[in-house]
């Protein structure tokens, strides 16, 4: 069983390289410590790379046992991810989520880890290395926002509402271009929306209330797995576009997020009418 105590020793480390390997790299990135991967919008940066070490490292002395699957790593060798289901303990890391923001100098991204046992997801935890806080999750446990100095304060999804006073965000660069068009056309009809281009800020201000829901497509395990429990654990509900549950195995299917089924119904209703 993963404990409080566990995630609490697994957010050092997540702080440790934010302090020592992200934050002195921010807005003093030289251009050729930025490079692409998959595309012109999927950046890497030293910075990320350097964090992954760092964390990898010191989750490994945490749990020598454990599968350490890194974003970084994952691009180099695939076949990490096809362990994730199968692992007795396994831990997702992104370094750095919202990269095109850090190169950009835009102080929105945040380290992320999720620890998953044997297929389920059992704690979380989203850094936000500008404010040095995190929020947390240990499944049965409850989501919280802790303070550099210890200080917790509880999280709790927004109340249920109708969809037209619904606020969320949306990454409709990642949608089917045929899904893309019915969605940005009927987002209109909820209170707003927006796009943080960053995973982990979506995820905290969803988990805190701020907002209401959340839509993706493109589903990699470190940019979704620590937020789902965050905020299931913050009493919200997700799904994939077709009511199915969102596994740590799930790459495909897209996801919402809302604040209950219901309104999780009314609002893929609204948003993605059959």
């Amino acid at each position: 069983m993963f404990s409080v105590s566990d995630a609490a020793e697994m957010n050092q480390v997540l702080r440790a390289a934010a302090r020592l390997e992200i934050l002195p790299r921010f807005r003093r990135l030289t251009p050729d410590a930025i490079r692409t991967k998959s595309g012109p919008h999927d950046l890497v940066t030293i910075a990320d790379e350097a964090a992954e070490v760092l964390i990898t490292e010191g989750l490994t002395r945490l749990h020598p046992d454990a599968l350490i699957v890194g974003e970084e790593a994952s691009s180099r060798d695939p076949t990490l991810l096809d362990r994730l289901g199968n692992a007795d303990l396994a831990i997702v890391v992104d370094p750095i989520d919202g990269t095109s923001n850090y190169a950009a100098g835009v102080p929105l991204f945040g380290v992320m880890a999720a620890v998953i046992s044997r297929g389920e997801v059992v704690a979380s935890i989203i850094h936000d290395p500008i404010s040095d806080d995190s929020a947390i999750a240990v499944r049965g446990q409850g989501a919280w926002s802790e303070a550099a100095d210890g200080t917790r304060t509880p999280l709790r999804a927004a109340a249920p509402t109708s969809p037209n006073l619904m606020t969320g965000q949306v990454a409709c660069r990642y949608l089917p271009d045929d899904l893309r068009d019915t969605v940005s056309r009927n987002l209109v009809h909820v209170a707003g929306s927006w796009d943080y281009r960053c995973a982990a800020h979506a995820y905290r201000t969803l988990a805190a209330g701020d907002c209401h829901f959340l839509i993706f497509n493109r589903l990699m395990p470190w940019d979704h797995l620590p937020g789902t429990l965050l905020h299931s654990e913050a009493g919200g509900f997700a799904a994939h576009f077709d009511g199915s549950p969102y596994r740590p195995a799930n790459r495909t299917g897209g996801l919402i997020c809302a604040p209950d089924q219901e309104s999780w119904l009314a609002l893929r209703a609204l948003l993605m009418p059959e």
